[in-house]
């Protein structure tokens, strides 16, 4: 594991060099999405100000999903490099950009189905960081499987030099999120190529994520706490249960993707001149 770069008298914490990453991608497939839909609004400042918002939830859900580390570490646990809460980030990011697709006239929900795809990319190239890191987010210990007198070990790695520590090998769970993500981000960008109804990108996006993390969390370290789930597993469920009613609400209603008025000024204003 690498949890810091040492350059010369320069030293970089890998988290942090693939949170950049992941925000670059981002910014990537945003600005792509914008213009494949003939957007012409800052897709750089948007995505900015959504992972400015996103960490900050992200911390602060950490701090109210493990209180015990706010009291033993203090307010040192906001500025840590470990302690990044995913749903956190989900909620306070899908705010940032709600607003700012009302504020520029693309609309909110219009908003979340440019930026479903590089919330899924985005979102798997950062658990690289957490794999180099070693910051804890990753699985149990691996355990034989024998079924029909066949014995099955999946494949482990342990983090001696991790942020937090562990000399046992364990399921790598942050690559499956990396996987996951990718695919969900690649289907995502697919369907945004043909025209949808309103909503119903968004919809897949909280489905298949919610299922993936929910699926992940059976072999994550996470401690039990309702009905057997993890707090993040819950809120997995919720999110996926949130999705399907977002998709089938958004099928039933016509297909219709208006220009948004940014385009429509600079039209006219192309037009007078």
């Amino acid at each position: 594991m690498i949890p810091y770069l040492h350059l010369g008298p320069i030293t970089l914490p890998t988290f942090g060099l693939m949170l950049w990453l992941s925000a670059v991608a981002a910014v990537v497939v945003v600005d792509r999405n914008f213009k494949r839909a003939h957007i012409t609004a800052d897709a750089v400042g948007m995505v900015a100000i959504a992972v400015v918002a996103g960490i900050v939830g992200s911390k602060l859900w950490h701090v109210l999903d493990t209180p015990l580390d706010f009291r033993e570490e203090g307010w040192r646990t906001l500025w840590s490099s470990a302690g990044f809460a995913w749903y956190g980030g989900l909620t306070f990011g899908i705010s940032a950009l709600l607003i700012q697709g009302w504020k520029a006239k693309i609309g909110a929900l219009r908003m979340l189905d440019l930026c479903a795809p590089a919330a899924a990319i985005g979102y798997g190239l950062g658990r690289i960081g957490c794999y180099l890191s070693g910051d804890g987010d990753y699985g149990i210990a691996i355990k034989p499987v024998h079924i029909f007198g066949w014995t099955f070990r999946a494949w482990g790695t342990s983090f001696p030099h991790g942020l937090v520590p562990v000399f046992v090998p364990v399921y790598p769970t942050p690559l499956y999120e990396l996987a996951g993500g990718l695919v969900i981000g690649w289907w995502l960008w697919r369907l945004g190529g043909r025209t949808q109804p309103t909503g119903l990108i968004t919809g897949q996006y909280l489905l298949l994520t919610g299922l993936a993390r929910f699926l992940v969390e059976f072999i994550r370290r996470n401690p039990k706490v309702l009905w057997g789930m993890s707090n993040a597993q819950a809120a997995s469920a919720v999110a996926a249960i949130a999705g399907i009613a977002l998709a089938w609400w958004a099928a039933r209603r016509p297909v219709s993707q208006p220009v948004p008025a940014v385009v429509k000024e600079e039209e006219a204003a192309a037009a007078q001149r």
